[in-house]
């Protein structure tokens, strides 16, 4: 995957954002990885909308951080911004914080990786170049501050003993208990609900009491 790995200008580091980048697929979160250094949430196209876990996770979001929604500027995206919109907080409530709505360039093409343009044959976040994809988000750029997720690796969500094993998902349970998560999100679900929600002390110290209790 060559963008990831020569799409930044050397020198230039990733940018960190004051909140999680929502994408329509896993092909814009590999270009938006070589951008920024912030936890991207993948909608998985319309699918988000018969996904309740994935909803819950987006209201969560919205509700503790703010989101940042990038979608392609064809019809589609357009279409799953206005969803996103009235299932999402409002800013106007006191529980909710405002979902930045910002805009992949209308470029017709087709990405590379693809036999055929899309149906309005318009590039969409994963044909945007990198340059460009940076200064779309360099004004929501958070200076100096850290990522406040987890960054729980699959690996080490493993040897963590929260997949992989007989006992997995009854830890995975208590897990989510500890942490006010949803119990009965899948591995997969908490594991990126806990990289875009919980510090990473938060993580520490629940594994720490979760093993103690297990002893």
């Amino acid at each position: 995957m060559p963008d990831r790995i020569n799409a930044s200008k050397p020198g230039r580091p990733k940018l960190k954002l004051r909140c999680p980048v929502a994408v329509e697929g896993k092909y814009d979160k590999i270009k938006l990885d070589a951008v920024v250094e912030t936890p991207i949430l993948v909608l998985n196209g319309f699918s988000v909308f018969s996904d309740g876990e994935k909803q819950a996770l987006l209201k969560r979001v919205c509700m503790e951080t703010g989101l940042i929604l990038l979608t392609d500027s064809d019809r589609a995206g357009q279409f799953l911004r206005s969803r996103l919109k009235g299932m999402l907080p409002s800013p106007d409530t006191p529980e909710g914080k405002r979902v930045y709505q910002v805009y992949a360039p209308s470029v017709q093409g087709k990405e590379k990786r693809k036999k055929a343009p899309s149906a309005d044959g318009i590039l969409g976040v994963e044909g945007t170049d990198t340059d460009t994809l940076y200064e779309l988000l360099l004004p929501f750029a958070a200076d100096g501050i850290e990522r406040t997720g987890a960054g729980v690796t699959p690996a080490e969500w493993y040897a963590d003993g929260f997949s992989g094993t007989d006992n997995a998902s009854g830890k995975r349970v208590l897990l989510a208990r500890m942490l006010n998560l949803p119990e009965t999100m899948t591995g997969k679900a908490l594991l990126e609900a806990v990289n875009l929600l919980i510090p990473r002390e938060q993580y520490e110290e629940a594994k720490r009491c979760l093993n103690e209790s297990r002893s």
